[in-house]
Order: C-alpha cells, then sequence, then structure tokens
C-alpha cells in the first residue's frame, strides 16, 4: 500500500493513539508530503541521495501503539564506563526510561515521552512544538510529521546546570521489516546547561528505516552539547533531522559520529537567533562496504557577533559512497560573523566515492568565513617516514587514519565518552565489530 493511501486510510487511528498538540499540524503536513514526494537525486538538496527506494520495502509502522515485548534495560547495557548518564531509550518509536513513562527532579527537570508532555505540559509544549520544521520544503521531515505519534521530550528548566549526561537510546528491533518515525522536543531555558549522548543500534538483522526529528531550543546563555553516534547494521537506513536554535550568547556543541551503517541521511539546521551565540558543529564518518553515508548541515547566521565552527571528516573504504554539503548563510544586517568550514576526505580504495560541496552565502561585509573541502588519500611521504622507523605498513596506515580523525574526538567534552570512542574508532579502522558491546546482537 502506497504510503498516500495509508495515510488516508488509518488517519483516525493515527490520530487517536496520539495528542491533540501533534494532530493538529498533522493533515497539513501529510498534503506536503503527497506534494513533493520521496525526495530524489533531482532535487538539488538530495543530490547524492536517492531516498525513494530506501522507502520501497514492505515496512510495519506500529500505528496502534501495541505494547513491546523488548525491555530495553535487559538487552542494552552502556559500555561507557563511569559516564553516569540518566538512561532512557525509544524502541522503533516507543519510549521507555528508567522502567517508567517519565523522569522529573525536584529542579523541575522533565524527561519523558513526547506524548505525555502533550498530556501534562500542553501550554509548554505547543510553545515550541514544530516550530522549526519546514513541511512545505524537505519531504522527508513533511513524512515525520504526518506519522509520528511519539519522541523523547527534555526539558531543562532556567538556571539548571545538568551534572550528569542524559543518554538516549535508540533501538531497532523486531521480527519482520520495521518503520519507525519519531519526533523528539528539547528545551533548554536561559543559563541552563544539559550533555545530551544520542545512540543508535540495531538489535536484530531485519530491514529498518527510522525517521526521527529532533527539534531543540537553546536559550540565552545556555550550554548545550548533542553527541549522536551511529552503529548499526548494513540493513538500516537511518534519517535523522536535528534542528537547533540559539539565543543570544549561548552555546552548541554537536558532534555527529557515523562508525558502522547502511544508508545514512543527517539533515543538521543551526539558527543563530541571538547575538553572542557559537557553535561547533562536528562529524566523522567510517564507511566501507556498499555503506552510503550524507551529511548536509546549514548554519544560518541571523545576527551580529556569532561564531560557528564546523569540521566533518571521511574515511572511506571498498564500494561506500560519501557526502557533504555544508551552506553557511550570513545574513546583511550580521556583521562581525565569523564562520568557519572544513570537510577533510580519505578514499582507501579507487571504488570509494566521496561527493564535497562546501558552501557561503555572505549578504554582510563585516565577516571572518572561510570554507574548503579536500579529496585525497593517505600521505606517501608519512607512510614512508612511519616505514623507516621500524613500523609494519598496516599499522601505519591505521596510525594515519587515527590521527585524521583525532581532532573530531577531542571535540567531546565528556571524557568518558571521549576515551570510549577513541576504542571504537581504532577497533573500526582495523576492521573489527565495533558495535557497541552493550548490544546483544552484537556479542
Amino acid at each position: 500500500m502506497e504510503y498516500t493511501e495509508l495515510y488516508e486510510k488509518f488517519s483516525d487511528i493515527i490520530k487517536k493513539h496520539s495528542s491533540d498538540i501533534l494532530n493538529e499540524q498533522r493533515d497539513a503536513a501529510f498534503r506536503d508530503f503527497a506534494r513533493l514526494g520521496f525526495p530524489t537525486s533531482k532535487l538539488e538538496n538530495y543530490r547524492y541521495s536517492d531516498l525513494r527506494d530506501a522507502y520501497k520495502t514492505d515496512f510495519g509502522l506500529n500505528i496502534n501503539r501495541l505494547p513491546l515485548s523488548t525491555n530495553p534495560y535487559a538487552e542494552f547495557k552502556c559500555d561507557v564506563p563511569n559516564i553516569g548518564a540518566h538512561l532512557c531509550f525509544v524502541v522503533n518509536d516507543t519510549f521507555f526510561c528508567g522502567g517508567e513513562k517519565s523522569f522529573a527532579q525536584n529542579n523541575g527537570v522533565i524527561i519523558c515521552s513526547l506524548a505525555e508532555a502533550a498530556e501534562k505540559y500542553p501550554d509548554l509544549v505547543r510553545k515550541y512544538y514544530g516550530k522549526q520544521v519546514k513541511t512545505t520544503e524537505d519531504d522527508n521531515i513533511a513524512f515525520n510529521v504526518a506519522f509520528a505519534q511519539d519522541g523523547f521530550f527534555m526539558y531543562i528548566p532556567k538556571g539548571v546546570q545538568m551534572q550528569s549526561p542524559v543518554q538516549l537510546v535508540n533501538i531497532m528491533t523486531g521480527n519482520a521489516d520495521m518503520m519507525a518515525n519519531s519526533h523528539n522536543l528539547i528545551i533548554i531555558e536561559e543559563g541552563a546547561k544539559v550533555q545530551l549522548v544520542v545512540c543508535d543500534h540495531t538489535m536484530t538483522p531485519q530491514r529498518f528505516l527510522a525517521n526521527r526529528i529532533t527539534e531543540v531550543f537553546v536559550g540565552k546563555n545556555a550550554v548545550y552539547e548533542h553527541y549522536k553516534l551511529e552503529n548499526t547494521h548494513n540493513r538500516n537506513v537511518n534519517i535523522c533531522n536535528l534542528l537547533i536554535e540559539q539565543q543570544a550568547s549561548s552555546n552548541v556543541l554537536a558532534n555527529v559520529i557515523t562508525l558502522h551503517n547502511g544508508l545514512t541521511r543527517n539533515n543538521i539546521s543551526i539558527a543563530l537567533r541571538g547575538e553572542g551565540a557559537e557553535t561547533t558543529l562536528c562529524g566523522m564518518v567510517v564507511g566501507d562496504k556498499d555503506q552510503h553515508i550524507d551529511n548536509f548541515t546549514h548554519i544560518d547566521h541571523a545576527v551580529p557577533n556569532c561564531k560557528s565552527t564546523e569540521m566533518f571528516k571521511y574515511i572511506l573504504d571498498d564500494h561506500s559512497r560519501g557526502a557533504f554539503c555544508g551552506k553557511i548563510m550570513v545574513a546583511p544586517n550580521a556583521q562581525k560573523t565569523s564562520a568557519y568550514q572544513s570537510n577533510k576526505n580519505l578514499c582507501l580504495s579507487p571504488e570509494a566515492k566521496m561527493y564535497a560541496k562546501p558552501q557561503l552565502e555572505i549578504y554582510a561585509d563585516d565577516v571572518k568565513c572561510s570554507h574548503g573541502a579536500t579529496v585525497g588519500q593517505l600521505d606517501e611521504t608519512a607512510l614512508f617516514y612511519l616505514r623507516s622507523r621500524g613500523i609494519s605498513a598496516e599499522e601505519a596506515r591505521l596510525l594515519l587514519m587515527y590521527a585524521f580523525t583525532a581532532d573530531v574526538v577531542e571535540n567531546i567534552r565528556i571524557g568518558s565518552l571521549k576515551d570510549r570512542i577513541k576504542i571504537l574508532v581504532e577497533r573500526r579502522l582495523r576492521g573489527e565489530i565495533s558495535r557497541c558491546e552493550g548490544c546483544v546482537i552484537c556479542k
């Protein structure tokens, strides 16, 4: 059944098992999706990632919100030593947290499902939900808003500084091919601080497609760190939209790492709406076999005196494909903007392909902006130098690749997470199975 037919036939059931706030935008989003269809390579923004085939599998959708038999706390144990994070899950598209529906502290922090938040805190959710999505422009976003019924919700009140990270684990599992659509909403008020670690995993070998939106609102003088680690199997399609809006003097770090996947499309949009806002966006990809990884980023300098630093690195082997399209927009009144973008890529085999498209659009005249991209192979001179010191050819290659990724890993501000990522990157570069050991499927 086509998805348009599916929605037309079952939209009442979808709405019945969702909240009024999510339903308010659902029909309009569906009309946008019906008009746009799935993105193809004919669209400039999806030039290197035609997603029509990804949706052709006959995926199951849990629109009746049937409870899952999976207990994520029994099947997943985080293997990051001493991270001390508050752990919660989205299994396919169903939220779990500590065996309960929600988590709240005396300081007013709220972590729960988006559906529960919409019921208990409707004014708060309605104020922010869907304010950054553009269903008229992006097919995947329109599809998500039309079908998503739940997701992750986190609210950090004014002045609250979380001492421990929050860890959100997205797990795809099932005995049949499955699709999950979830919508996450994160609100960090003035002067607050929180670190979120997002881990994507697959637990069973079926085909999966995950379409997730994460909207983040960062208040004045607030600090937000977003770490995303994807470690799934080769039959997984992961479509992620990370949308961040920053107010004055806020500070954001977003670090997106793909170590193992099937097909991945990350859309990352950061809007600097208040003067003095700073953002650091970085990412790393290790791809081999027939894996496909596409990072599409957009940083919008809408006001003066803001700074952004962006860096993405890819290591591609076998027949893998990588794409990076990074756009920095500087508005006419955004004077004193500092914006830097770098994309560096290694292709280890003749069959590996990398497509790079750095972009700057500057409409102000008092700015400091630069961008650049390189695609190449390992430095033969550096390899010769290491070999001349008695290091084997294989170890020399590994050392150079590990050094190539080091500055992305160094942008992790959680010490225990940084140490674990270093180990996973090394194992991945050595060709070992590097998915986190907490997954049953990896044991």
